[in-house]
């Protein structure tokens, strides 16, 4: 653990350990500190974008400080990157803890007050982002979503959005997010029992509706009438 204090001079390896012992350290701080810290960026991006720019900024300022050790640190960085992004691609734990699901704020037009907190976020904040969308009233909206980037998704109840069925005297539909039931070949089972499915059900939609195999899948959404749409990866 030497290379965690101050030396002369560090080895190659020991500027490598400090590069994979700040990257994380980092993750896990950006995490604890909440998505609004990070707005408009991921996790990863944030953390490795204020790594660097400290990185470089030493060696440029301090006349003392080489850039070897910089350099080798940036690298290091740079694969430890790319790394956690091919990871975020491949498993789903790492995903949902640089990528975490969106936290619905306002549900059929009620605030969902568990999630504000959460997300550490004001209802005023989250009124003034509103004002924004063009929204003047919460209890218009069937969905608010948290994004993973800091931002908010809003979704206005249909009978709300121009031109309104009730200018025409029609029933307005029950407003639902479609699903995303399979990314990249793999099935998300929460999604699907939330829509009262089954895997069973979902292969044989692909199977004889969509004539593809689940591993062929880039993405695959389920709407509330049942039907499934379905994206082919390239081949």
């Amino acid at each position: 653990m030497e290379f965690f204090h101050a030396q002369e001079t560090l080895t190659a390896m020991q500027w490598i350990l400090r590069a994979v012992v700040s990257y994380v350290f980092l993750l896990i701080v950006v995490k604890a500190m909440g998505q609004r810290s990070i707005s408009q960026l991921s996790l990863l991006d944030f953390a490795v974008a204020i790594t660097i720019g400290n990185i470089i900024a030493h060696p440029l300022s301090d006349e003392g400080l080489g850039l070897k050790g910089s350099m080798i640190t940036m690298i290091a960085l740079a694969v430890l990157y790319s790394a956690s992004v091919f990871a975020v691609l491949k498993s789903g734990r790492v995903r949902n803890f640089v990528l975490p699901k969106p936290l619905p704020l306002v549900d059929k037009g009620q605030l969902v007050y568990p999630n504000l907190k959460k997300a550490r976020i004001t209802i005023d904040y989250l009124l003034s982002e509103a004002r924004k969308a063009k929204i003047e009233d919460l209890q218009k909206l069937s969905l608010a979503l948290w994004e993973p980037d800091g931002t908010i998704s809003f979704f206005e109840s249909p009978q709300y959005q121009g031109p309104t069925r009730s200018d025409f005297n029609m029933s307005p539909e029950p407003f639902d997010l479609p699903a995303v039931v399979v990314r990249e070949g793999k099935i998300d089972r929460e999604a699907l029992l939330e829509k009262g499915k089954d895997e069973s059900w979902l292969l044989s939609v692909l199977k004889e509706e969509h004539y593809v195999q689940l591993q062929n899948v880039l993405l695959a959404t389920l709407e509330r009438s049942g039907k499934v749409k379905v994206f082919i990866g390239g081949r």
